[in-house]
């Protein structure tokens, strides 16, 4: 049968990671998970009462496409609890988790052919929705100099038809101050290039805050999530601020892709929106185990690392352990009990000598990870 070229993109690896983590477990053994991308938390206890009373009160059919009006008022709401921004909610899409927002987002603003930046290490699923779509997508090698984040030269060095940066960043969990977001946003803005923002890690910030493009200009797509800070992972509901131009293009495209984000994800999320203190002693957690992993890897042997703005990730170079570390995160899964995140699906140049570590975890589990390996690298040392 024939087939399209849409269909050879990359495999997600942390999630070949995750299968041969659960494996291991099927097979009787017991695996610290410092591998997954999400909270080791369900969903704020308020979020499942809502849902319950739903369930109950309606069948919970199509939401408009859009996203149920009471949510997108509160999420605009939230931009002026968390920044001081005045949003006007006809400005927010509701989507199907943020995956949703990026081809929405992606099908917006691009034509078949246009190539779009994204800073190298990053999130594996950028490069490989925009290859899906017909896009180009531009790995631009960032420095530890520069956070792991683009820089304004980087517009017009790469021919960008537009821009995609992530702060707080997957894997790196740095941030970009206000200065620096909004020296990007100009750069774009001169080039005539589209500039998107992938807050979804913004609420999960531990010495300073995350700052919104928002705050900068209207001229921005923003994509957010209730899967990190909010702790909603598997309930696939995210969500999309942009322009006021351009919310009717958006929702014709998300009418056809998606007709809607689901009704029932939806009403759960609003509550969670309400749910601060449940969610900040996730934080809280978050923090303790961050302060834990800045301490514990380099007793481990991980000493080149550099401690994370936001998120819950640790970005560890290990290139003077191996120069393949999808290899290495399978040595560390069978010899130690513990899954990592091999760094090629962040960086398919430089990544083989690199390891993501996540501390979403339970404390306890992260204080076991780090005993683990901490013992078995010390024996590997021999």
């Amino acid at each position: 049968m024939r087939v399209s070229r849409r269909g050879e993109v990359d495999p997600f690896i942390v999630m070949d990671v995750i299968k041969a983590a659960q494996d291991a477990e099927a097979d009787g053994r017991d695996i610290i998970h410092m591998e997954v991308g999400q909270p080791g938390t369900a969903a704020p206890s308020g979020a499942l009462d809502a849902l319950r009373r739903g369930m109950e009160e309606g069948a919970l059919g199509y939401s408009v496409t859009l996203g149920l009006t009471e949510l997108r008022e509160r999420i605009a709401r939230l931009y002026g609890e968390w920044y001081d921004v005045d949003l006007n909610p006809d400005r927010v899409v509701v989507t199907p988790g943020s995956s949703g927002a990026f081809s929405l987002a992606f099908a917006s603003l691009f034509d078949a052919g246009d190539r779009v930046g994204i800073g190298m290490p990053g999130y594996p699923s950028y490069r490989q929705i925009l290859k899906v779509m017909n896009l180009d997508p531009v790995l631009i090698e960032t420095s530890a100099n520069a956070r792991y984040q683009p820089v304004p030269e980087d517009v017009a060095a790469h021919d960008l038809d537009g821009l995609l940066v992530a702060s707080p960043s997957n894997p790196a969990g740095t941030m970009l101050g206000r200065e620096a977001l909004g020296a990007l946003m100009q750069a774009c803005r001169e080039r005539g290039a589209a500039f998107i923002s992938d807050e979804i890690y913004h609420g999960l910030e531990y010495d300073a805050p995350s700052v919104t493009a928002l705050e900068l200009g209207d001229d921005a797509y923003v994509i957010n999530s209730f899967s990190k800070y909010f702790s909603m992972t598997g309930w696939r509901v995210g969500w999309m601020v942009v322009p006021e131009d351009h919310v009717r293009r958006v929702e014709r495209i998300a009418q056809h892709l998606f007709i809607c984000a689901p009704h029932a994800s939806q009403v759960a999320a609003l509550a969670a929106l309400d749910c601060e203190a449940e969610l900040d002693r996730n934080l809280a957690t978050y923090a303790r185990n961050r302060d834990l992993m800045i301490e514990g890897l380099p007793r481990a042997g991980f000493d080149k690392i550099a401690p994370p703005d936001g998120g819950f990730y640790v970005y560890a170079d290990v290139s003077d352990l191996t120069d393949n570390s999808l290899a290495f995160a399978r040595e560390l899964l069978e010899g130690a009990g513990v899954a990592v995140t091999p760094g090629l699906d962040f960086d398919p140049r430089r990544g083989g000598g690199t390891l993501r570590f996540s501390y979403a975890a339970s404390t306890a589990d992260i204080e076991e990870g780090l005993r683990r390996l901490s013992d078995y690298m010390a024996e590997r040392a021999g």
